[in-house]
């Protein structure tokens, strides 16, 4: 991809940077020869793979968490872990958003995020965008579970294909995450010579005003800075994932369907004895090790005679963070903390929208008046 690309294009320009791209490359290098000595041993049953589980559960998953030898622990994200601060999921039959874009005439379903249309017709996207706008949506026990792996000390990163910014109000920062798809948090003019940048508060004023964002400068459209099909994933994707996959103690993947690519392919870039652990609706990513290889699957394998690190718990997110939460110990202290930090935002909400009361004292006002008349 262009991303990469670049990358590549941009020589070290110190002996230092030349020596830790050396050695960035001799670790890559080790890391495929590992992956692929461990292919081949499983694929044609010689030697035995490091098991780093006691047991393939989610209570073994647990255990190692609690054991000290787990300090690293990467998520991957997907739209599953917002569906219950009420944002639809892409592709659940009936109640996922692709499944009611019918209102907006378009020619199919994923229109609404290629970047041809939206630059030959923006008023789809927007009006979208005002229902699913970031600020009116709190995040969920997910988001503060994640929260939560960071104050233990353990969160080394979460990769993020949602672009609903729920993580950052849950209290994640900028180096916590990898927005893999981008995120509303800024936008840019998509003119050829100006690419002007503006903040959310701008584009939230220009959307709920019912107007299509035009830059100040040129005039142009200006767009969210998530990424459309047909566009290239942030750099910041393919630069940080060199150096936390080949770190990673526990790999945690919740609510995502792992169908979009080269997202979903991150599952396959973990070292070989790496337990990763999928809490989902239904069980995703699997697939032969191969694939991985290539960079077009996940390869998880949860049910073969082979199967050594990969764990699937099926239910709703939320349930299931609260699970290995109460196996922790962390139960009440992830509760309190999802109560505590929704309080705030409403009181925050309430404070900054005292327009909103005027109105909701005016009506009984005027009904007031005029039963005494």
């Amino acid at each position: 991809m262009a991303a990469e690309a670049k990358e590549a294009k941009e020589p070290p320009t110190t002996l230092e940077d030349s020596e830790e791209s050396d050695s960035s490359e001799e670790n890559s290098s080790a890391s495929e020869m590992d992956f692929l000595r461990d292919l081949f041993s499983r694929t044609l049953g010689l030697g035995t793979p490091e098991k780093v589980l006691d047991e393939l559960s989610l209570e073994g998953v647990g255990k190692f968490l609690l054991s000290g030898k787990c300090k690293n622990v990467v998520f991957m994200v997907g739209a599953g872990i917002s569906t219950s601060a009420g944002i639809p999921d892409f592709r659940s039959p009936g109640s996922g958003l692709y499944s009611n874009l019918q209102k907006y005439n378009l020619p199919y379903p994923e229109a609404i995020f290629e970047v041809g249309f939206f630059k030959q017709n923006p008023e789809p996207f927007f009006a979208l965008a005002r229902e699913l706008y970031p600020g009116q949506f709190k995040p969920t026990i997910c988001h503060y579970f994640i929260r939560l792996m960071k104050e233990k000390g353990m969160l080394l990163r979460c990769y993020t294909q949602n672009i609903d910014t729920l993580e950052r109000v849950a209290g994640l920062s900028s180096d916590d995450l990898v927005e893999a798809h981008g995120t509303f948090h800024t936008s840019h003019c998509v003119g050829t010579f100006c690419g002007a940048e503006y903040p959310l508060p701008w584009m939230k004023e220009k959307i709920f005003s019912d107007l299509i964002p035009k830059c100040d400068k040129c005039n142009s459209l200006v767009k969210p800075d998530i990424v459309f099909f047909g566009e290239s994933l942030p750099p910041r994707f393919f630069s940080a994932l060199k150096s936390d996959f080949k770190n990673v103690d526990l790999l945690i993947v919740m609510g995502t369907s792992l169908q979009v690519q080269p997202f979903a392919s991150l599952v396959g870039k973990v070292p070989s004895k790496t337990p990763r652990l999928l809490i989902n609706k239904e069980k995703t990513g699997e697939g032969d090790s191969f694939f991985g290889l290539l960079g077009l699957g996940g390869g998880m394998d949860f049910d073969s005679e082979k199967a050594y690190r990969d764990v699937a718990w099926l239910g709703h997110c939320d349930d299931g963070c609260l699970a290995l939460a109460d196996f922790l110990g962390w139960k009440a202290e992830l509760e309190d903390m999802m109560k505590k930090e929704h309080a705030a935002i409403d009181a925050a909400t309430e404070k900054s929208s005292p327009k909103k009361t005027e109105e909701k004292k005016s009506p009984e006002k005027k009904q007031g008046e005029k039963s005494t008349e």
